[in-house]
């Protein structure tokens, strides 16, 4: 779903500030425990020691318009000696003494360093970031361009375009789950272009747990969707297509009712049983013309959870 004012672009922010921020949320020793959990340590001294390659990294997404010996040279003046340590007669390399170093770190070590270092950051005072004890969490999906190279496009693809044509650049798909109160970014994939959200989505759930409450738009909707949420003991709330429509077993006092969602064909085979939730359906006027939107949750507790507060929460959420 896409959050209200989430943006993926890199706020204007002071220098000295940005340093302290990197100290503060990624530790030295994080850096080197995923340089020795992916076996990227060296043994001999270099004039770009790993960890210094992998701050590197971290700044160019900062400073993209920078060069990199420029971004390299504030780095090491900027940063506190005890996070990046370099020898007194140090000089900034030429540029494809940089890019070997970045090949020679690849990139499992920074994958590994996000996954140590990212985690939900809200507490119980952040505004907004909570609902019934409940941490809030969404599922979101982008696609950018990438050059237009051939390893690029044996990767990733291109998108569809009219016959005898062919799009500028591949593209890649990137799916995201998301701390709404903080818009913090959790966890992250990227994909080819062919593999839809709704694949790549469910493996993002390797990071929802319990006491967490789970949005998703309805394009994310299925079967295996809720049932990978509730597996992992998470709650969910997400608004499902209009063509998918629920029998009603049980009406609440609030007006939503009691249904069951019952396993596809491929997840029937692999043992789905129908899986019980809660039914939240009401129309809004758009420009005059209403539209029927239709929810489903876990949470079927309507004193703690009414119905209005659920879809009010969804849509403030989500455009």
């Amino acid at each position: 779903m896409q959050l209200k004012e989430f943006s993926l672009f890199v706020p204007n922010v002071e220098s000295g500030t940005v340093f302290k921020a990197l100290e503060t949320a990624i530790p030295r020793s994080a850096i080197e425990q995923a340089l020795g959990d992916a076996k990227a340590t060296e043994e001999r001294k270099r004039a770009l020691p790993s960890h210094l390659v992998v701050c590197l990294i971290i700044a160019m997404s900062l400073w993209s318009k920078a060069s990199m010996r420029t971004v390299l040279k504030n780095l090491v003046d900027g940063l506190s000696e005890t996070w990046v340590k370099v020898g007194l007669y140090w000089r900034v390399p030429c540029k494809s003494s940089i890019t070997e170093a970045r090949q020679r770190i690849g990139s499992g070590v920074i994958t590994r360093l996000f996954h140590l270092v990212v985690r939900p950051l809200a507490t119980i005072e952040t505004p907004e970031a909570f609902l019934g004890g409940l941490r809030i969490m969404a599922v979101d999906g982008t696609l950018f361009d990438v050059p237009d190279t051939e390893a690029n496009a044996k990767v990733f693809g291109y998108p569809g375009s009219r016959p005898g044509t062919q799009a500028s650049f591949p593209k890649v798909r990137l799916v995201l789950l998301i701390e709404a109160g903080t818009h913090l970014i959790v966890d992250a994939l990227m994909c080819p272009y062919r593999i839809g959200e709704r694949v790549r989505v469910k493996k993002l759930l390797r990071s929802v747990t319990q006491g967490m409450l789970l949005m998703w738009d309805r394009g994310l909707h299925s079967y295996a969707m809720v049932r990978a949420t509730i597996g992992q003991k998470c709650d969910y709330l997400g608004r499902v297509p209009k063509n998918v429509k629920f029998q009603v077993d049980k009406v609440l006092e609030d007006g939503s009712y009691l249904s069951w969602i019952s396993p596809d064909g491929k997840s029937k085979k692999k043992g789905g049983t129908r899986i019980m939730l809660r039914v939240i359906e009401y129309t809004i006027d758009t420009e005059g013309e209403p539209e029927i939107y239709r929810l489903i949750t876990s949470l079927t507790d309507i004193a703690l959870f009414p119905a209005l507060l659920l879809a009010m929460e969804y849509h403030k959420r989500s455009s």
